[in-house]
């Protein structure tokens, strides 16, 4: 019975294999290895979960199944072939060719095996006269750039240059690696010279990308230490080369070898996990070391950031955020607790508040369980405590510093810091110190601390009136502008419901014109002027602000430059002003039963403002394109910063889908390098800002070239945002316009039709083929029309059992002409290809006749033209399909299309009667007709 069992499944994935559902066959192999198959079985199973794994394009579980198949069987020609062609996927080519000559001695006939072993003795032989010819060059370039002789000459540079561009190729990577590499790169690095220092950096990138021993050899030869050091050097290219170097390191540890060579079986074995716990460690022990440059702190805090966190919040394992926490939580509150101006014990720049605040709300958003949150909690309050009491006024200052960064990164810390004793008494009584610095602090602390609603109202009661009064009697504008922000946010709480404002009307206008005013004065620094920016993020959610902003060119202006600027922290306060102006935010019209039932029950309504309506909104966008909103986002896409986090992502997402909502703006926004900037937007962020960002990348996929949209391999890229549109948690609309694109890049280039194959999506738009909108229906029609020039889809087709050709002939009959249209053209494309179709198409419904019939006689020609094809590819296919065309009324029909004038469909209906003819099933007239 177990054995039975086992050859059904074998069976089943066998046929799932030739169907082309590689993970489907996978499955049934893997099920039928549980039943308790045979050892002879058992190679079989393995070698064929080989070949899936092969198709997959995961060659390193490939190598594996076929290594156990040979296990079992060690003349097992077909599992030592496959393993060779892992292998040499894998690049161990000296391994894939002792295969394939094992292969040759057991089938000394077999052309494939003889053909696969001459292609891949050839690749031996040019890596091996590559080796050879690069020997003497690697050589040469490092004693040029060690030859203290040569020093700052262009000959050093050419050679530093060479040797980056060599390490980008894994052959000249394992070549300098072989050649004592990275000792000679030690000792540019020891020369501490700027440009040597960058080009042994880059080739380090090159080395140990994507290589996990070549990478745990090179930390052992410079040390853990030696590379996170360097982070902390004065030259911000050399810190942020090495930036780099250790984000390459990390994904190499993490995600193993990829590609590139291992060697023989030797490979060095290490334990992932201690090797990535060794460079954190370093990484928090930099954040508070005395003597390292802001830069390298803030690149430090990139690194945990994109390392620490999950990836994903399937994943389980959240060990090492755990182990973070425990090991360095103390050490990133310091840094966010510092101050920039005046300099403190440790160099901070402006950003590097904001990155330790981002890195916080990271870690916290990690933590699974209450458990772990209230740890989380006691370890930021005895942090506060231990500065808040006992430490006198500097103390208290450090300690509200803290509470800043908490409220501007995990809030819900933040928020339980601030309920600690004396903690907002003090805040409130510093803001009316006499020196700048503590004033500085506490209206920050008061300003983060307005954002929640408990905390507004404490303030609104507390803390209006000295808020008032600092914004007008301060002779600094630094407090002033901080001041006048937390009057904004306090004026703000009502977000856009015109009914509950808390401020006298005209106040926020006030507020509002004061911020653009320091805004557009540039002979304030930076630092301060994005106070300003963060007024406006608040105040912009009132319509009259928003308009008036928006005529203002010159506070446009000065806004798009500061987002450019060094000021990296402005980024999340100018995409949310950019989302108020443009009203891409959430909003639902209110139900009318629902709001005459609140008025009923005294309940508060929300009001929308009358300048929030449609009209206004499409205005204002069309302002914010001609003062060159484009550009700026995209130069804010661009930003390398832990700024840039996924809410500030998916705001800019949002501001760019309600740029391209009307047809006449894409052409702009494409032309200002919109369709490259949403890219990135879609492939990264929260589920909502990639769904918004795939949607604006569909709307100018439809009505523009692709092409020209996305120039070279950036169109294969629009592919995968477009197919998450698909899914059943997409809106109709975002369903509809991902098939339009879709049927757009269909029709371009077989590589594109490939790549939509290999997302998977064909099975969804099988699936809204048969969607209740017709505009849906429509649009997946299409599309499996221009896929239909595959011979995947076409194999999908011919292949027994199923309904898909039926489909296309029942919706060639339907009413709806624009369907017929399509499901016509996809039923001649696979009448033409294929044409066993033809003999099918009798059999799948009995109306076929009717169906074609009421093509040829349709007035509109395009149809007319698909059923003359689809007639011709019938008569072509077979003398029986013919007969029975000729012995209904089609013989008339086309009789008449083939005397009619000049064209396409007079063409095919002649060539069909013209076949008939030769087959003997009618005769020409006397005049030869």
């Amino acid at each position: 019975m177990t054995a039975s069992s086992v050859e059904q499944l074998r069976k089943e994935g066998n046929e799932l294999f030739k169907c082309g559902d590689y993970e489907g066959a996978l499955t049934a192999y893997t099920q039928a290895l549980g039943l308790g198959a045979t050892p002879q079985d058992q190679a079989i199973l393995h070698r064929n979960r080989a070949a899936c794994h092969l198709k997959l394009e995961d060659y390193d579980k490939a190598e594996t199944e076929a290594s156990k198949a040979i296990e079992k069987d060690g003349g097992d020609v077909k599992a030592l072939y496959r393993r060779s062609q892992a292998l040499e996927k894998l690049g161990r080519l000296d391994q894939a060719v002792l295969d394939l000559q094992r292969c040759v001695s057991l089938e000394p006939k077999n052309k494939v095996f003889q053909e696969a072993l001459r292609n891949i003795g050839g690749q031996i032989q040019e890596k091996v006269r590559y080796m050879s010819s690069t020997d003497a060059k690697v050589e040469q370039m490092f004693q040029i750039l060690l030859d203290p002789q040569e020093k700052g000459t262009e000959k050093k540079q050419k050679a530093s240059q060479n040797l980056v561009v060599l390490a980008r190729e894994d052959a000249g990577a394992e070549k300098i690696f072989r050649s004592n590499g990275v000792q000679l790169l030690q000792r540019l690095l020891d020369t501490g010279e700027a440009d040597l220092m960058l080009a042994a950096l880059r080739t380090l990138v090159g080395i140990c990308s994507e290589h996990q021993s070549r990478t745990v050899a090179t930390l052992s030869v410079l040390g853990t230490r030696r590379v996170v050091s360097i982070l902390g050097v004065e030259n911000q290219a050399v810190s942020l080369a090495a930036c780099h170097l250790l984000q390459v390191i990390f994904d190499a540890l993490k995600e193993g070898v990829k590609k590139g060579f291992r060697g023989k079986e030797g490979a060095i074995i290490v334990d992932p996990a201690r090797e990535l716990k060794i460079l954190i460690s370093n990484l928090l022990e930099l954040l508070t070391e005395v003597g390292v440059s802001g830069q390298g702190r803030d690149n430090a805090l990139t690194l945990l950031i994109k390392t620490v966190p999950r990836k994903s919040l399937k994943d389980p394992n959240n060990s090492l955020t755990l182990w973070v926490i425990d090991q360095g939580l103390k050490k990133i509150l310091e840094v966010g607790g510092s101050v920039q101006d005046p300099p403190g014990e440790l160099m901070v720049t402006a950003n590097s508040r904001m990155s330790a605040s981002v890195l916080l709300s990271k870690l916290f958003d990690d933590l699974k369980c209450d458990a772990e949150r209230e740890n989380f909690h006691r370890l930021c309050e005895n942090y506060i405590k231990s500065w808040f009491e006992g430490q006198g006024l500097a103390g208290k200052l450090r300690a509200i510093q803290t509470v800043s960064c908490l409220l501007q990164g995990p809030c819900e810390a933040g928020n339980r810091a601030l309920e600690l004793s004396g903690v907002m008494e003090s805040v409130i009584a510093l803001c009316a110190s006499e020196q700048e610095e503590e004033q500085l602090v506490a209206v920050e602390a008061l300003i983060h601390a307005a954002g929640k609603a408990k905390r507004a109202s404490f303030i609104t009661a507390h803390g209006v009136s000295l808020l008032k009064d600092l914004y007008k009697r301060s002779e600094k504008d630094s407090i002033r502008i901080r001041a006048l922000v937390g009057l904004c946010k306090l004026g703000s709480a009502g977000g856009t419901d015109f009914s509950m404002k808390q401020f006298a009307e005209g106040s926020t206008l006030k507020l509002a014109k004061q911020c653009r005013k320091w805004l557009c004065n540039d002979q304030i620094d930076a630092g301060t002027r994005r106070w300003a920016v963060e007024g406006l993020a608040y105040l912009t959610f009132d319509a009259d602000v928003k308009e008036e902003f928006v005529e203002d060119e010159a506070a446009l202006k000065a806004l798009f430059q500061l987002s450019r600027s060094e000021e990296r922290s402005v980024l999340f306060a100018v995409a949310s002003a950019l989302v108020n102006c443009t009203n891409s935010y959430d909003y639902e019209e209110p139900d009318p039963k629902m709001v005459e039932l609140a008025k009923y029950a005294k309940q508060h309504v929300p009001e929308q403002h009358p300048k929030d309506k449609a009209g206004f909104v499409r205005a204002r966008v069309k302002k914010l394109l001609a003062a060159g909103v484009v550009s700026a986002m995209t130069c804010m896409v661009k930003t390398e910063s832990p700024v840039l986090t996924n809410s500030c992502r998916e705001l800019l997402s949002r501001v760019f889908l309600a740029l391209v909502d009307d047809v006449e703006d894409r052409g702009t926004v494409v032309a200002q390098g919109g369709g490259k900037a949403l890219l990135p937007l879609a492939l990264e962020g929260t589920d909502v800002g990639q769904t918004k960002a795939a949607q604006a990348l569909a709307k100018l996929t439809i009505t523009s070239n692709p092409e020209m949209t996305f120039p070279g391999e950036r169109i294969y890229e629009v592919v995968r945002p477009l197919v998450s549109l698909l899914h059943l948690n997409c809106s109709g609309l975002q369903n509809f316009e991902a098939l339009m694109a879709l049927t757009n890049l269909a029709g371009i280039s077989e590589r594109l039709r490939q790549k939509i194959l290999k997302e998977k999506a064909v099975p969804m738009i099988e699936g809204y083929m048969f969607e209740e909108h017709e505009m849906i229906r429509r649009a997946a029609t299409e599309c499996m029309c221009n896929l239909a020039m595959s011979k995947e889809v076409q194999d999908l087709f011919e292949a027994k059992g199923n309904d898909r050709l039926k489909l296309l002939v029942l919706y060639s009959g339907e009413d709806d002409e624009l369907l017929r249209r399509a499901a016509a053209g996809g039923l001649a494309m696979l009448t033409s290809m294929r044409p066993s179709l033809c003999s099918r198409i009798p059999q799948v419904t009995t109306h076929w006749l009717e169906i074609l019939q009421a093509l040829l006689l349709s007035s509109n020609q395009e149809l007319q033209h698909r059923g003359a094809v689809v007639a011709l590819n019938m008569v072509e296919a077979s003398k029986d399909i013919a007969s029975s065309l000729m012995e209904s009324e089609v013989l008339e029909i086309l009789s008449v299309l083939a005397k009619a004038k000049e064209s396409p469909v007079t063409r095919a209906a002649a060539a069909c009667l013209a076949k008939a003819v030769e087959y003997g099933l009618i005769k020409p007239n006397q005049d030869g007709e």
